[in-house]
């Protein structure tokens, strides 16, 4: 693969025409010119278009590819996010966060093989910071976000941006308290959240205020949704709220501390005078909504909490608890990058929306309202 070189500064600038200007009549922000001249974003076809429309000159000779050579992978250290350990030849994806490489694990889907930007080399070990070695150096210029949270619908998003922005997302699955660590820790660009305050009952911003106490913060919602419980085709343990889960005959999976679910069952729990101790599978976890749900689907559990589009993905029942907001959570100069900007232009598109309401079950209404 040849690395796409441009000539759009030199030949907007022979023109007079201001970055601004130029922005203007393509439909992006002056931030996306700089970039676009930068090299560090590459902009889709529409987009390409109507540059060389606007500037009246080819395609071609906005953008070219150098002579052909041989191409040669690069290995470099990144930070690791993912729950155990890496060992050699673990497949990841890779994106920079600020001044360092962040890797995430790749997991492997029915019928496909994970898609990678590299692999770990050398033995298994205990770092945190593996030696990655890329595929190609062009896997380390693609214009990338990195995303942390629990939302499996975070992929309906990353297609819509990427078909639109040419920007790719990253995303590493993190529960919600683990995303805001993530993020106060410069691991990531974006956190997903959906905990509650116990004392004003709102989602996310105190939270947020009291972990950045003394940052400027942005925070954006992505949706509404359901949370529950979900249970096998048909309920044939009769489950209908937090008492029946206490039952012996029943068997929960619960979600990891930090979890938006594992937040929702603990405060049920509370309420209703429950332990731990009384709960037949409690210390029994898994990292997610789907794979909550996936264990009731196996028969490997009766019950958990997660959403509504969980258990409709797996052809569960499905008992509604209370609406949880999902946010996501970033530093306020981070809005500034061009490929966080595609992404949140993405949140006003009502293909967008059409799809979370429909694939999903979320409620839209307030999808890409700036919160704070």
């Amino acid at each position: 693969m040849s690395r796409i070189q441009t000539n759009l500064a030199a030949i907007r600038k022979a023109r007079g025409i201001g970055a601004a200007d130029l922005a203007n009549k393509v439909g992006v922000t002056r931030q996306t010119i700089y970039a676009i001249e930068a090299g560090t974003y590459l902009p889709n076809t529409e987009v390409t278009l109507r540059l060389a429309r606007e500037l009246e000159v080819a395609v071609e000779e906005l953008f070219l590819l150098p002579e052909e050579r041989q191409e040669e992978s690069t290995s470099v250290t990144a930070e690791y996010l993912g729950q155990n350990p890496p060992g050699k030849g673990q497949a990841v994806q890779i994106c920079r966060v600020g001044a360092k490489w962040v890797s995430v694990p790749v997991d492997a889907r029915s019928y496909h093989l994970p898609e990678a930007d590299a692999v770990v080399t050398g033995s298994a070990s205990r770092s945190r910071n593996p030696r990655l070695q890329l595929f190609s150096d062009d896997d380390a210029k693609r214009n990338k976000v990195l995303v942390a949270g629990c939302d499996p619908a975070t992929n309906i998003l990353a297609h819509i941006v990427e078909r639109v922005s040419g920007v790719e997302i990253v995303h590493a699955p993190a529960s919600s308290q683990l995303a805001l660590q993530w993020l106060k820790q410069g691991k990531v660009h974006i956190a997903g959240s959906h905990l509650q305050d116990p004392d004003s009952g709102d989602f996310n911003l105190p939270l947020v205020r009291r972990l950045f106490p003394d940052r400027d913060m942005a925070v954006i919602t992505f949706a509404r949704w359901e949370a529950g419980l979900v249970v096998a085709r048909g309920n044939p343990k009769s489950i209908r709220g937090i008492d029946d889960i206490a039952r012996k005959s029943v068997t929960l999976i619960n979600r990891e501390p930090g979890s938006g679910g594992r937040s929702l069952l603990d405060d049920l729990m509370l309420s209703a005078g429950l332990t731990p101790e009384t709960m037949r599978g409690y210390d029994r976890l898994a990292f997610g909504h789907l794979p909550a749900a996936e264990a009731v689907q196996a028969g490997t559990a009766d019950c958990c909490v997660a959403t509504w589009a969980a258990a409709h993905i797996f052809g569960l029942d499905f008992i509604p608890l209370r609406s949880e907001q999902y946010d996501f959570v970033l530093h306020r100069e981070t809005l500034r990058l061009a490929a966080v900007e595609a992404l949140f232009d993405a949140l006003q598109r009502a293909v967008l929306r059409r799809r979370l309401e429909t694939l999903a079950g979320y409620e839209t209404s307030q999808t890409g309202a700036v919160r704070a």
